[in-house]
């Protein structure tokens, strides 16, 4: 990921519509798979600023070993209290074999070199106890890729049926995976592939904070979506993809 984008994160992840909308949608998919379960040792890969490491923590009671490849991830997690934190390679994790309950990996496969996937992905089940938890989310589909996409040095993009190959070719048996950030698809497609190419300007992070009100009127979709997959329901397509499997 361009580094500079750390920075950004940092400033937004709390309270940017975005994140606070995803938060909500990947907690309420792991709320009953967590309840209950005591994991000892929980590891999230590539944890840029590590702010969810910690959200996690406080959130289960998980303690959280929070390892990425960016020196600038460690400027960040020291904001946090996070106080387990490693220096890594999602493709060549710094654990023993079935080191951790549970694994979660988010946003981080689309900035891994195409056709390297298969090493991070194979890494995170090396590190995953039998029977634990991993919790995968990426971007969706390559007619998203934007302005954004570029910025952030984004190298790939996945489809569902492409993911879930990728889990079970790593001795992941899927227990869920959907899409997400759906409703606002048709926006995003009219901003990316229109007006985007019609204005024609360089690569920018969309990490930047706008007004109270367009912020609400983001995030409504997404509590609805958050409800909606909550439930047990699926969706077909989407601007993200998450998916939770199982270490066989």
């Amino acid at each position: 990921m361009n580094p500079a984008e750390f920075s950004n994160i940092a400033r937004a992840e709390e309270d940017l519509w975005w994140y606070r909308g995803m938060r909500g949608i990947l907690f309420r998919m792991l709320d009953p798979l967590a309840g209950g379960r005591r994991f000892s040792r929980v590891l999230e890969a590539g944890c840029g600023t590590a702010y969810m490491s910690r959200v996690v923590e406080q959130r289960y009671g998980w303690p959280v070993y929070a390892v990425d490849r960016a020196w600038e991830s460690f400027e960040h997690s020291t904001w946090h209290d996070v106080q387990r934190s490693v220096q890594g390679d999602v493709r060549a994790l710094p654990f023993p074999d079935a080191a951790f309950d549970a694994v979660l990996s988010l946003d981080v496969l689309v900035h891994v070199p195409l056709g390297e996937e298969g090493c991070a992905m194979a890494e995170m089940a090396r590190v995953l106890a039998p029977a634990g938890l991993l919790v995968i989310r990426v971007a969706a589909l390559d007619i998203l890729r934007s302005r954004h996409s570029a910025a952030v040095m984004e190298s790939q993009r996945f489809t569902r049926g492409r993911l879930v190959r990728l889990a079970e070719e790593c001795g992941i048996r899927p227990l869920r995976a959907t899409y997400a950030n759906s409703l606002l698809m048709p926006v995003a497609l009219a901003k990316f592939r229109l007006w985007e190419p019609l204005v024609r300007k360089p690569p920018a992070s969309g990490v930047e904070p706008v007004p109270a009100w367009l912020d609400s009127l983001l995030y409504a979709p997404l509590a609805i979506e958050a409800r909606w997959i909550g439930s047990g329901r699926n969706l077909p397509l989407g601007q993200s993809l998450i998916l939770i499997g199982c270490r066989l």
